[in-house]
């Protein structure tokens, strides 16, 4: 039997060229989606023939209303090791695998700082000025050096974060609901007393943070209010943890100096969402995790998963 197998969100067309397919021989067919699928229905109708499916990181919800329709499904494959756009419940119901790969820490924590420095020198704007004929220097930098860098969350890549923040010369603080000052000091970092100290003092606060009911909508208008007006706000954890209408609203009435972004409320952003025209905004299409180790290591893994379940010992499994 040929089992068919769909490489969702694959926006880059490159997930064939990352790892070797042909390991799986004659028994699996590849085929990647270069588009995103807006809707349950679109997604439905065209995974309706495929046995596997690969789906990157947090983009494509699996409820139980999708899963229910696509019963030919076998085996579906989240990058990372953790997804909570799957409904576990529902797969195994289905008789349907959940495994995972491993993915690294690495590429979100540069773009953190990608962003920060971005952001910092006004690096987008004195570019498109020099590109443009536009002035020579309109932008007076924002120093690192002897400024406090505020860190929501010091797990693994908030802990790396701060490495880097120590290395410029920053003072770099921490809070989550659950940090110990054994960690903080762990890391060579303050512990805040409070969120909204740790808000209050900063020049440039970064979330690192997962996403659940403790943290969702952690960061909303009284939160944003407390921030100076110099400073700038980073997120590349996740959108629903910073209430992105207030967001918009301090970005707009210029309340603080700036904001990175590479996650949204929904992705691919629509052409006319706010995001997209925000003053004050620097922002990427959720690339934290789009580097070319961390694509070999996913769809790498994907073909370990797939040869696995062929052989009747699933690996990496979630759930």
């Amino acid at each position: 039997m040929r089992f068919r197998c769909a490489v969702l969100d694959d926006f880059q067309n490159v997930a064939s060229t990352y790892t070797d397919w042909s390991t799986l021989g004659d028994r699996v067919e590849v085929v990647s989606f270069t588009e995103h699928f807006a809707s349950e229905d679109e997604l439905a109708a065209a995974l309706a023939d495929f046995d596997f499916v690969v789906t990157l990181r947090e983009r494509v919800p699996f409820p139980a209303s999708l899963l229910n329709r696509l019963s030919r499904l076998k085996l579906l494959i989240a990058s990372g090791m953790r997804n909570s756009v799957i409904d576990y419940a529902a797969a195994q119901a289905a008789g349907v695998t959940v495994c995972g790969t491993q993915s690294s820490s690495t590429p979100p924590l540069e773009l953190t700082w990608a962003l920060l420095l971005g952001l910092a020198r006004g690096i987008v704007q004195e570019n498109n000025a020099l590109r443009n004929g536009g002035p020579w220097q309109s932008t007076v930098g924002a120093d690192l050096d002897g400024r406090t860098l505020g860190l929501l969350g010091l797990g693994k890549i908030g802990s790396r974060v701060a490495q880097v923040g120590l290395a410029f010369g920053m003072k770099v603080t921490a809070w989550s609901q659950h940090l110990t000052e054994e960690r903080a000091d762990e890391v060579g970092v303050e512990l805040a007393a409070s969120k909204e100290e740790l808000l209050t003092n900063s020049d440039f606060v970064s979330v690192h943070l997962a996403l659940g009911d403790r943290t969702r909508g952690l960061i909303g208008a009284p939160e944003l209010a407390l921030l100076k007006p110099t400073a700038y706000l980073i997120n590349t954890s996740r959108a629903a943890i910073v209430d992105q209408d207030a967001l918009l609203a301090v970005l707009h009435e210029g309340r603080i100096a700036g904001a990175g972004v590479d996650v949204f409320d929904m992705e691919p952003l629509p052409a006319d969402h706010p995001m997209r025209t925000a003053p004050r905004l620097l922002a990427t299409p959720h690339l934290g995790y789009v580097s070319r180790a961390n694509y070999e290591r996913y769809y790498g893994q994907a073909v370990e998963d797939i040869q696995a379940y062929l052989d009747g010992a699933p690996v990496r499994v979630l759930g």
